[in-house]
């Protein structure tokens, strides 16, 4: 996303964008992995694709059902879209610091969100995938309401509240962030 203030149509749909190409990409990369896929790790230290996509799950636990609920409250009190997006000072800093690769500046999970297994379920896709689905219909709700208005705890730093445009952009960032993980992790596999 630019860091001029965009409008919140162009916003929204350029995350719906993000998101459907995600979605394809499951579809298409992880889905067809057989369990030993799923579960390889390039070392000891380092997640397998199933791990990648647990983390995100376990964020998306957290995050996805307050963003719903902010949005039904929101949708209740009728309020109108904003022509433009407002990005806050600290959703910038930290959507800024979530783009920067991770080969020039590695980001350690808190402890709380990391994955819970080593050998993981193919279910994991699924329910990755499923994430994925209803963080599309949250940016579409998100489209008919003051999303520059509603505040969402930060999962990390739960005293910190961002716009819900800021976390929206900070969830998508940072999926993209693992689902490229999960992408190197298969490719070196395979080599």
């Amino acid at each position: 996303m630019s860091k001029s203030a965009p409008r919140t149509t162009d916003f929204l749909d350029q995350l719906a964008a993000d998101l459907q190409t995600l979605r394809e990409l499951t579809v298409q990369r992880f889905r067809p992995l057989s369990d030993d896929q799923l579960n390889r790790r390039p070392s000891p230290d380092k997640w397998s694709v199933g791990q990648c996509l647990e983390h995100l799950n376990i964020v998306g636990g957290h995050v996805l059902p307050v963003m719903v609920r902010k949005l039904r409250q929101a949708q209740d009190s009728g309020t109108r879209p904003a022509e433009i997006v407002k990005s806050g000072f600290i959703g910038r800093k930290m959507i800024d610091a979530m783009q920067v690769p991770a080969s020039e500046k590695p980001l350690k999970s808190p402890q709380q969100y990391a994955p819970s297994g080593s050998r993981l379920p193919r279910t994991v896709v699924e329910v990755f995938g499923r994430q994925l689905d209803e963080l599309v219909n949250i940016v579409e709700q998100a489209r008919q309401v003051n999303a520059n208005a509603i505040r969402i705890p930060n999962p990390v730093v739960p005293l910190l509240y961002l716009r819900l445009t800021d976390q929206l952009e900070l969830l998508v960032v940072h999926i993209k962030r693992h689902v490229a993980q999960a992408e190197r992790v298969l490719d070196n596999s395979r080599q």
